[in-house]
């Protein structure tokens, strides 16, 4: 059965790999999966076709024949469940690579997010110059405590999986604040990541799509 997703028709960010769709290619690309992207205007999100795959009118989803899923996290879960390459074959170590995975986008990811409203949302509000030296101490709480945990290992828990992907994935949202340059052994884990072959192959696909330089043939 083919793999179809969504992504932006024009990403918001230009390309720059930050859209979530981002994530799911990259899983397919690491367990060697071929998938077609059907790509979406910010209209058709919010239309009902759209929103009977994703409730909330947002991408990616992911249909694979009679089954569809949104919320990266799930999406790339199913993939690491279903083929080799991102979870550990050791009961524990898959339960401890699945818990990264959750920690990126319940721990990590929330702070981030919030860092990026303040600075490009909010960033005229009256009240921002107050409130902004406090999103940025909350991420730097999360990025103390990830450093310290990961150390000078090459990745979180032996062998490089779906809870890296993840992590990084998360992390790669903070380069424009400086911040992640902050963390040494947190920047060269992400450029651990972003150099991943199959990591390189989603980038420039997604890439592609905001550049109008789709591949042909």
């Amino acid at each position: 059965m083919t793999i179809i997703i969504t992504a932006f028709e024009r990403s918001p960010d230009g390309g720059k790999g930050l859209a979530r769709d981002t994530r799911v290619r990259w899983a397919l690309e690491e367990v060697g999966q071929p998938y077609e992207v059907r790509l979406v205007s910010f209209r058709a999100m919010k239309e009902p076709a759209h929103r009977a795959l994703q409730p909330f009118g947002q991408i990616p989803t992911y249909e694979e024949g009679d089954l569809a899923l949104f919320e990266t996290g799930a999406i790339v879960l199913h993939i690491a469940e279903r083929h080799a390459g991102l979870l550990p074959v050791d009961a524990n170590a898959r339960a401890r690579a699945i818990t990264w995975m959750f920690a990126a986008v319940n721990t990590v990811e929330p702070p981030i997010l919030e860092l990026a409203t303040a600075r490009l949302l909010e960033g005229d509000k009256s009240w921002t110059k107050e409130r902004l030296p406090l999103v940025e101490e909350r991420v730097r709480n999360r990025l103390d405590q990830l450093s310290t945990r990961l150390g000078d290992a090459d990745w979180l828990d032996g062998a490089f999986s779906a809870g890296d992907l993840m992590m990084v994935s998360v992390l790669l949202r903070l380069r424009s604040s400086g911040i992640l340059d902050e963390y040494p052994n947190l920047a060269a884990y992400v450029a651990r990541g972003e150099s991943r072959p199959a990591y390189k192959r989603a980038f420039d696909a997604q890439l592609a799509v905001n550049t109008g330089k789709l591949p042909t043939g």
